[in-house]
């Protein structure tokens, strides 16, 4: 072997995993309106799965627009989220998820393979929310988790201002989703999936769009307590839907 061929192999080795994820995202992310194979086989698994297990039922999908970016601001209640999210509708989903878990055998092989965007937790890079806004520019729904972290309790907590870079940048309609359930069903620590009614509510977008910069502090918290106020209203929406009694 030649010494600039290996070279070029520890190059490679060394690569930035954020990198070498971003690749492989561009190659699988090329049409915003169609789920690739490995999305949509996953969704009929789903689809039955979830039916069966937790009585799955989503409301408010026709919110969610047929075409052109949007990101959708999703309470955070467990691990099952992005599938409770991505179940109903006919489009992929793009989302954020810790960089660690593409380490995970398996687990990071799917994730490379469904549109999912790395990002450090403690630092989110410049590159990560560039690649984000790029999905959002090039006609993707984006998911985020502004909580930055499962619920405790199952309430909505306060939320991180890091999502209005995407809104501001992406100038995209945003989204506010509720989820009721997933929390009883996973809760933080929990290693088995329980039984649990599931519910998943689709807001109707507030008109937060940013074509400039918020202005100041008091308007960054503003928007971004505007923004939680919707998302709780959906999750109040689909905890109260959840625990209705059955229509006999």
């Amino acid at each position: 072997m030649s010494r600039s061929s290996a070279y070029s192999g520890r190059r490679e080795l060394n690569e930035s995993p954020k990198r070498r994820f971003d690749d492989v995202n561009r190659q699988r992310t090329d049409n915003p309106q169609r789920r690739n194979s490995l999305w949509f086989s996953f969704q009929l698994l789903f689809r039955i799965l979830f039916a069966v297990w937790f009585r799955y039922r989503a409301r408010g999908v026709e919110n969610v627009p047929k075409a052109g970016g949007a990101l959708l601001v999703i309470n955070h209640q467990s691990f099952l989220d992005p599938f409770l999210v991505g179940l109903p509708l006919e489009r992929p989903v793009c989302y954020l998820a810790r960089e660690n878990l593409f380490r995970v055998p398996v687990v990071g092989w799917v994730l490379r393979h469904a549109y999912v965007i790395p990002v450090s937790r403690e630092s989110p890079s410049s590159s990560s929310i560039r690649s984000a806004v790029r999905r959002l520019r090039d006609g993707y729904l984006v998911g985020v988790f502004p909580e930055g972290t499962r619920t405790r309790d199952g309430s909505v907590a306060e939320f991180h201002p890091g999502f209005l870079a995407l809104v501001r940048r992406g100038n995209v309609p945003v989204l506010p989703v509720g989820i009721a359930g997933g929390w009883q069903a996973m809760p933080r620590g929990s290693r088995w999936v329980r039984r649990s009614k599931i519910r998943v509510v689709f807001g109707r977008s507030p008109g937060l769009q940013l074509h400039n910069k918020p202005t100041g502090r008091e308007r960054q918290d503003e928007l971004v307590v505007q923004t939680r106020r919707q998302v709780s209203e959906c999750h109040e929406q689909a905890e109260h839907w959840r625990l209705e009694s059955p229509k006999r």
